[in-house]
């Protein structure tokens, strides 16, 4: 089947059956090939999961090799909230699809991303009919926090990485996140990593890889 967003798939080894989906979400500028290498240091834990790496719906503004969510170029947060919401409702016809192909619900399915795409998964996954398996978020925010107390449907379990030396989405947005969904009735993890800027160290994809392992 052919989705609506071009993607990086990487199935499970030797035709093992597929019970579970990490959809990852790359951030601005990036594509579904830069995301996909999470996947390498993950899929000998998780033999039965199939791992999808879409490319954003747009090419990046500043970088055409790329793409984009949504832009970053107007500083204006009611601009983004409403390109955020555009690519939200394309990423909800993919995960339908995908979860139509595999047949696979909600629960059997793991949200993540980095930066722009954690921002993504956040709003994805707490605005779903239905709990997801859990939420990976790296280096994210959460985009506009009344709004997503508004459409809150579920009580995903999340988990948050983030650099203390990111210079491009402050670490102090990490606390934010943390303290809105302690606020909202959320089991939230959040680990800080030590002399990490804006990237995903291994120590980073080795605690998310534990905490898929507890939950898949």
């Amino acid at each position: 089947m052919t989705f609506c967003l071009d993607s990086t798939i990487i199935k499970p080894e030797n035709n093992a059956k597929i019970t579970n989906a990490i959809i990852l979400l790359h951030g601005y500028g990036g594509d579904g090939k830069d995301i996909s290498l999470l996947s390498m240091n993950w899929k000998r834990h998780l033999p039965n999961t199939i791992f999808i790496c879409p490319n954003a719906h747009e090419p990046c503004s500043i970088n055409p090799t790329g793409f984009q969510w949504f832009d970053l170029t107007k500083d204006d947060p009611n601009y983004i909230l409403e390109q955020s919401l555009k690519a939200e409702k394309i990423l909800n016809k993919f995960i339908n699809e995908i979860k139509n192909e595999y047949q696979l619900e909600n629960e059997r399915i793991c949200l993540s991303g980095f930066s722009q795409g954690c921002m993504m998964s956040i709003n994805l996954g707490l605005t779903a009919d239905q709990n997801y398996n859990s939420i990976i978020g790296f280096s994210g925010k959460i985009i506009d926090q009344e709004n997503l107390k508004k459409r809150k449907k579920n009580s995903t379990n999340i988990l948050l990485i983030h650099g203390d030396s990111d210079a491009v989405v402050s670490p102090s947005f990490l606390l934010e996140a943390k303290d809105f969904l302690i606020r909202n009735n959320i089991d939230i993890e959040t680990h800080l990593i030590k002399n990490c800027d804006h990237h995903i160290p291994i120590q980073a994809s080795s605690i998310a890889l534990n905490y898929l392992l507890k939950k898949i």
